[in-house]
């Protein structure tokens, strides 16, 4: 059951960042809980490898690295997700740091681990 609130609730905030960030485009909200399922799944399977390959850079800049490393994987969500679409890097980087920020305040509220 935490598992599929907490689909909902990221579909929910990608849905809803991306009607007021411009450059963040989901068709609706059907595909805004596809984004949070495969996002998810990214999360899981290719952000370990992603954050190994780049740890010398992470320990480099003391972990800034790895909002470079979330914005890749929200523009890979983009060539695997059909109906979202993120216009730059930049614009990724930007989204990937509200959507974490607002995922916590959230879980903090609703008492998700």
């Amino acid at each position: 059951m935490n598992l599929i609130i907490r689909i909902i609730v990221t579909a929910g905030l990608v849905f809803g960042i991306a009607h007021f960030l411009p450059g963040v485009h989901v068709a609706g909200p059907f595909t805004a809980m596809v984004v949070a399922v495969v996002l998810g799944l990214l999360n899981i399977f290719i952000k370990p490898i992603m954050v190994l390959l780049t740890l010398p850079f992470t320990i480099v800049t003391l972990g800034l690295f790895l909002l470079v490393v979330n914005a890749l994987i929200i523009l890979l969500c983009t060539k695997i997700v059909g109906g979202f679409t993120v216009d730059t890097f930049w614009v990724a980087m930007f989204f990937s740091i509200i959507l974490s920020l607002s995922q916590s305040i959230i879980y903090s509220i609703i008492g998700d681990k």
